[in-house]
């Protein structure tokens, strides 16, 4: 008969160690608390560690930089609006829908106070560290435009609308969705707006875009 005593002491011992990919979850997640509370230059690599529970030297290991850790945070965030912006998500729904699906989650990410916070940081501090207004421009700025260009261009090849330079009549079409409002926001004119709100100025936005780019 098998000692069930010697059996669970056995299979005791180092506990299994957390994949990488959760481990560096945990740590953009506390460089993002970490340069909202402190900004980039008194942000701490140390205190970042600490925030997250895990060691520096793991740290290092998975995010070596204090650049590369703002550049994940960024990064972190946009990825989570083009996964809501799924083309198979929106490929059921009539262009309507689509557009206001798109607008709703651009305003999420650009209106609410996380992206707001930001924003602020890489004013206040680009012109020391340049090298966050470069990463922002490439991984927040860059990277929905080209999505919703992307989308864009898939209506008009399926005749949906006529446009003849996607990349502008998505600067029009995201200014209109957030140029007012995220100026207020940075003013500190206003405080952010809720679900409801956003998606009452998508519909209102989707609208008037989609009415001056059908053909005709």
């Amino acid at each position: 008969m098998v000692d069930n005593a010697k059996v669970e002491r056995r299979t005791r011992g180092r506990p299994q160690l957390r994949p990488d990919e959760e481990t560096r979850r945990l740590i953009v997640a506390a460089a993002r608390e970490e340069f909202q509370a402190n900004g980039y230059a008194a942000a701490s690599m140390v205190r970042v560690a600490q925030r997250a529970g895990v060691s520096t030297k793991t740290m290092y290991r998975l995010i070596p930089t204090k650049a590369d850790l703002f550049r994940s945070v960024v990064s972190d965030r946009i990825s989570r609006f083009i996964l809501e912006i799924d083309g198979e998500t929106l490929a059921g729904l009539p262009i309507e829908q689509a557009l206001e699906h798109i607008l709703i989650a651009y305003g999420g990410l650009t209106l609410d106070d996380e992206t707001t916070s930001t924003l602020r940081l890489v004013f206040a501090e680009c012109d020391r560290f340049p090298e966050l207004a470069s990463a922002f421009y490439e991984l927040a700025i860059r990277r929905t435009t080209e999505t919703m260009e992307r989308w864009l261009e898939r209506q008009r090849d399926a005749g949906h609308v006529a446009v003849d330079d996607a990349a502008a009549a998505v600067g029009m079409l995201r200014g209109m969705m957030i140029m007012e409002p995220q100026r207020a926001l940075l003013l500190g004119q206003r405080t952010a707006p809720s679900q409801a709100e956003i998606a009452e100025r998508a519909r209102a936005c989707a609208g008037l875009f989609l009415d001056g780019c059908r053909p005709r």
